[in-house]
Formats: C-alpha cells, structure tokens, sequence
C-alpha cells in the first residue's frame, strides 16, 4: 500500500487534508509551515506549487501563489528544500500544481524527483483523463505515486465512476463548480456526498471547495472519508503575522 492507503486503512474517518503554498508567506516557509500542520492534527499535506495562471484557484490561493512566486518560488527550488523533508514530516504529502509548470521542468524528471524526496501523490487538475491515460499515467505508476483526480457535482456517475478506477490515494470531490474559497450551500453538497457514497467507490472520497471550519468540515465528513482546507488556511496564515507555527496551531484548533 501507499502512504495514503495506509492512511485511509488506519484512519477511514475525518481525515484532514490541508492546502498550503509553497515559499508562502516567504520563501523558506515551506518547511515550517508543513512542520506546524503535523504538529497540529493535520493527516494530509497539500503543498501547492505556484503557478501564474491556476484555473482552480480562487483570489485568496491566487494572491499566495503570486506572492510565492515573487519570493522566488520554482519547482527546483522546492525540491531543493524538499530534499530531507521526510526526517522531520512523516504524514504522505501531496504535490499540487499545473502541468504547465511540470512539462517545463520536464514530466519525468519531476515524477522522478518528487518520488526521489519522498512525496507521495499529484494532483495536476489540467491533466486531461485521455493524456493521463495514453502518456503520462504510465509515468506517475513507474515512480510510485498516487494521482488524484477531481470529480464535481455536474460530473456524470459513468464519469465519476471511470476517474474513479484511474485515481489512486483517494477522489477529490469538488464541493462545487466554482473556484476555491466561495462560499457553498453545504446542504447542496450533503446531496452530492450522498450520492457518491451511495455508487460505493474503490477510493475513499476527500471533499475540498468551501471547507473552512469545524461546521463545515463536519458537514463533509458526515458522507465523505474527510475533507480539503486551503483557501481558510492561506487567510489564517496572512493574518497570523510572522508566526507560521502558531497560526497554524489555532487555525486547527478550531477546526479538529
């Protein structure tokens, strides 16, 4: 099993996935930030990769991506602060990010790199399931991580069903058809949740889109395996100051 199977064999419940930019606020708060997030509850790292145009990202991600990439923020200078991450951090960690940035680098030697460091699974959202499934699938299986795609409530279940089957780790269902941050009508997404659940998927189901606090994060977990904070966690982190690590710790402290 993968370090995210075996997370979801252990703890099939409430597990939480939180979203940070990297060499956001700064540029060498990568680890800190990561360091703080296990230190305070957090199952999942999601370490988002800064890229200039993110179709999925609302406002609050976008201006933490552009800030991170002021500060100098680049797939090699994040492998390079990743090189010895797993002495310190042992919860599997998720590369997040677009393929333009990773074709750039090359698809290879970034699938050759992340798993060299120790990362455990991808989420590249515009990766079309054709492309994944004729060229770069093959790639990701050869270096042993998982990939995760992202289903949302227009979805259809024959579709749903087939990304399903190609994802592995768990199914990012995306609370709704917006960008990150918006609020959601969490009845809406109950519905969605119980749909999904009810078609008794291989992958356990992570929701994100909208989750900002304990309310929220028990709405989604009442139907999914846990769920996805990202745009609620950049805020908590901006209004924190210079203090990463205890921003972090209240942050959480209110969610878990």
């Amino acid at each position: 099993m993968s370090s995210i199977q075996q997370l979801f064999a252990s703890k099939p419940q409430r597990v939480l996935n939180v979203y940070c930019t990297a060499g956001y606020p700064n540029l060498d708060s990568t680890l800190p930030v990561m360091q703080a997030l296990q230190a305070n509850g957090a199952d999942l790292i999601e370490l988002g990769m800064p890229y200039s145009d993110p179709l999925a990202d609302g406002p609050v991600i976008q201006a933490s991506g552009s800030r991170a990439l002021a500060n100098g923020m680049t797939i090699a200078t994040l492998f390079k602060q990743l090189k010895s991450f797993r002495k310190d951090i042992h919860v599997p960690v998720i590369l997040m990010g677009y393929m333009n940035p990773v074709l750039q680098y090359g698809f290879e030697k970034f699938c050759a790199d992340a798993a060299a460091v120790g990362i455990s699974g991808l989420i590249l959202p515009d990766l079309p399931e054709y492309e994944f499934e004729t060229e770069y699938g093959a790639i990701i299986k050869k270096y042993g991580l998982d990939f995760i795609f992202l289903v949302t409530p227009e979805t259809s279940e024959e579709r749903v069903r087939r990304l399903d089957e190609l994802s592995s780790g768990f199914l990012y269902a995306v609370s709704s058809s917006s960008t990150t941050g918006n609020e959601k009508d969490f009845n809406a997404v109950e519905q969605y949740l119980q749909r999904l659940k009810a078609m008794q998927l291989k992958n356990p189901v992570l929701v994100g889109f909208g989750i900002k606090d304990r309310a929220t994060f028990d709405s989604a977990c009442k139907y999914a395996n846990g769920a996805i904070i990202g745009t609620a966690f950049i805020r908590a982190v901006e209004q924190g100051g210079k203090d990463v690590t205890a921003a972090t710790k209240a942050f959480l402290s209110e969610i878990i």
